[in-house]
C-alpha cells in the first residue's frame, strides 16, 4: 500500500510542476521586455537588442512552438572550418542553443515547444542565444559548461563576424 502511494503522490507532484509552467505570448512578451535594452513588439514576434545582439524571437501557440534566434554572419563568408567548427560547438558547446543556417545566415538558434517553458528557462535560453552568438568564431560555447569531445579542436584562422542590422 506504501508503494502504490509513493507512486501516486510521484505522479501527482510530476503533472503539477509540468502543468504550472504554461508558458503564453503575454509571459513571453513580459520576459523579453525585462531582458532586452530595446523591444518591438508584434505579438508573436519580438525583436529585441541586448548589449547590441539582435534577437528575433516567434511563437506559435497554436502549434506549441517558439524559437529565439540571433543573426551571427553571411553564411557564404564562413569558412568550411568555421562551419566544421559550428557543427562540433552544436555537440559539445552550445549545449540547448544551435548553430544553424538558414537563407545564407548563420544564427545561434533556441528552439523548444512554448506551454512548457518556465519564466527561468526563457531567460537561459536568451542568455544562450546571446553567449553562443557572442562567442563564435572564439569558444563557440553558450555557457560555461562544456561535454569534451575527443578530437582536438583545431583553432580557426580568421573569426568572421558580421552583424545583419536588418532581416
Amino acid at each position: 500500500m506504501k508503494k502504490y502511494t509513493l507512486i501516486l503522490i510521484l505522479i501527482s507532484s510530476f503533472y503539477f510542476t509540468v502543468s504550472a509552467q504554461d508558458m503564453t505570448l503575454t509571459k513571453l512578451g513580459e520576459i523579453f521586455e525585462k531582458a532586452s535594452d530595446s523591444i518591438v513588439s508584434q505579438k508573436p514576434q519580438w525583436r529585441f537588442i541586448i548589449k547590441e545582439i539582435p534577437f528575433i524571437a516567434i511563437a506559435d501557440s497554436t502549434h506549441n512552438r517558439m524559437r529565439i534566434i540571433s543573426p551571427i554572419a553571411d553564411s557564404n563568408r564562413l569558412t568550411e572550418e568555421l562551419k566544421e567548427a559550428s557543427l562540433m560547438a552544436n555537440f559539445h558547446t552550445a549545449l540547448d542553443v544551435k548553430y544553424a543556417i538558414s537563407d545564407n545566415v548563420l544564427w545561434s538558434v533556441f528552439i523548444h515547444p512554448l506551454k512548457e517553458l518556465s519564466e527561468d528557462q526563457v531567460f537561459d535560453a536568451i542568455s544562450q542565444v546571446f553567449y553562443a552568438h557572442a562567442n563564435f568564431g572564439t569558444t563557440f560555447s553558450s555557457t560555461s559548461l562544456v561535454f569534451p569531445g575527443n578530437k582536438a579542436k583545431k583553432k580557426p584562422k580568421k573569426k568572421v563576424k558580421k552583424r545583419i542590422d536588418k532581416i
